[in-house]
Parts: C-alpha cells; structure tokens; sequence
C-alpha cells in the first residue's frame, strides 16, 4: 500500500514537531515510525531501561508525553489525530497508533499549548512566586481530565507558596500510564501557558492524603508542586511565602 505524498509529508512533519517538543524526559525513550496510513510510536527500551523501573512505568509515561505533542502539532495543520493504545498485543513495543483523520479546526487553548512545546520547561521550582488560584488549579485538572486522569488538590498550610497536587488514574496498567503521561505533558503544557512551573516526582506513589482526595479504584502516578509567576495575574489575592524552608517538594516514593 504506497501512502499519498501529501499524507507522508505531513506525518514526517508531525514527527520533526513532536521530536522537537519538551517531554517529561531529557532522553526520549520512544521513536515514531510513519507506515502506511499511521504513525506508530514505538518503545526503545535500550535507551531507557533503569534498574528501578523494570516494567518500563517511566517509558510509557514519557512516550505518552510524546503523544500529546504529536497530536497538537498535528492540529496546527488542520488534522483529527485519532490515537490508539496498545493497538497490536503481539507487538509490545508500539506503545500507540495516530491516524491523521479528516479536518480539524484547530482551537486558540490547541495553539496556545502548542506554542508552550516550542519553550523548555522550567527546571524544578522557580525561586520567586505565589500560590496558584483555585481557577488555575482548576484549569489544570481540566487539562488532566480531558487525557482520562484527575488532579487532586492536596491540603497544605496557608503561609506557603506553592501548592502540591496529585495525579491518579483509573487502573495502574500500562494503557494508564500512557494515560498519566498524556494528562502530565497537557498539564506541563497548560501550566507553562498560565505561567505556573510544574516540579514533578513520578516514582511509586505513597502519599498519606490520597484516600482523603481520591476516589476508590483511583491509582496515584505523579506527585506535583505547582507554584504561580509573581508577576502572573492571578484573579485574587495571593498568599506570600513566608518560610523559606515550608513548601520544598516531596519524595514521591
């Protein structure tokens, strides 16, 4: 089956933006492969395959990542990225399919992320800055939740700066941490347009307050701090730091 010159040329397109684009890892783990009628996203587990993370959970969540950059680049040039996880049971390593389907009429949030790809993502906490607003957080569990995850505020004292969320799924399989890594990079993304640094662990969950927040059946993946731009507008009063050593991110283990 020979793929249409115009079709081939945008996915290889696709594929230079999306390899371009800030992931959750400095070294990607993933490799895109245009076939006929697809992109197909491959694992490449020679060049990520740490000791502690055997079953590949960080690969899967930064190949997800990848896949959001995929789609939104694919919106720029008018294309319905329709994507499937895990698509061939006998070929464990395509973690995911694209197929470039129809029109699609990109959205001003669609451009606004997807200029957030072109930027780096701020290095762990950003030194100065502010308690995000409820309407923000909001706005990033949004984003979590339209990648099939949820954003769960944690409690935290009213004298810090910053304000620490988790990230759950439904499940804990690697379909869900494709999931996870998808509402991650939305979430990375969102924050970097809403100037909101995002500090991240993504090892083992074990946090005290999850049955406090989360709902039954829901699995954490990711522990984040989110801390607000000083000079963001932030719709209501923000609460200053006042103790330099409250707010520091934790281990997520």
């Amino acid at each position: 089956m020979n793929v249409p010159v115009a079709i081939r040329a945008s996915a290889e397109r696709l594929v230079v933006a999306a390899t371009m684009g800030p992931t959750i890892h400095d070294v990607h783990a993933w490799r895109f492969k245009v076939v006929p009628g697809l992109i197909e996203v491959h694992a490449d587990a020679a060049r990520f395959r740490p000791m502690h993370d055997p079953a590949g959970r960080g690969l899967h969540l930064s190949s997800g990542a990848a896949l959001v950059n995929l789609r939104l680049a694919a919106a720029q040039l008018g294309h319905e990225a329709v994507v499937r996880l895990l698509p061939d049971a006998g070929r464990p390593s395509v973690l995911a399919t694209v197929r470039l389907a129809g029109r699609h009429r990109v959205t001003r949030e669609e451009r606004l992320l997807y200029a957030a790809t072109l930027k780096p993502f701020p290095a762990g906490r950003t030194a100065s800055g502010v308690r995000p607003a409820p309407t923000v957080v909001n706005e990033l569990g949004e984003a979590a939740r339209l990648e099939g995850a949820a954003l769960h505020p944690l409690p935290g004292t009213p004298e810090a700066n910053s304000r620490r969320a988790l990230l759950t799924t439904r499940g804990d399989s690697p379909a869900e941490w494709l999931r996870a890594g998808q509402a991650l990079q939305r979430l990375l993304l969102s924050g970097t347009a809403r100037s909101v640094s995002v500090s991240f662990l993504y090892e083992t969950v074990d946090v005290p307050e999850v049955e406090d927040v989360a709902e039954p059946g829901e699995v954490p993946q990711v522990m984040l701090e989110l801390t607000q731009g000083a000079d963001a507008d932030l719709g209501e009063p923000p609460v200053r730091r006042q103790d330099e050593g409250q707010g520091r991110r934790q281990r997520v283990r």
